[in-house]
């Protein structure tokens, strides 16, 4: 895993399909993310989702098997996380 881009409130990470749903997952815990954005190779959004303050465990689960499915079916992917000002 990789951080390509760095700005005030956007980072983006490279990743392999494997440790999609592990990066994503300590993202959510960080708090300060707003939106997660996935992208594969070709620069492709597979998935868009906005993070609020109030998402915890249970409403972030089906999220988090539809990102299972997506890791399952890409080799390598861009993460574009936006945080909070």
């Amino acid at each position: 895993m990789t951080t390509v881009k760095k700005s005030k409130n956007k980072e983006t990470f490279k990743v392999s399909g494997e440790q999609l749903i592990k990066k994503i997952k300590e993202l959510v815990k960080e708090g300060n993310v707003r939106r997660i954005i996935t992208k594969d190779k070709s620069k492709k959004t597979i998935v868009k989702f906005p993070l609020t303050i109030g998402v915890v465990g249970a409403l972030i689960a089906p999220i988090l098997a539809a990102v299972g499915v997506i890791a399952a079916l890409v080799t390598e992917c861009e993460i574009t996380v936006e945080r909070e000002a």
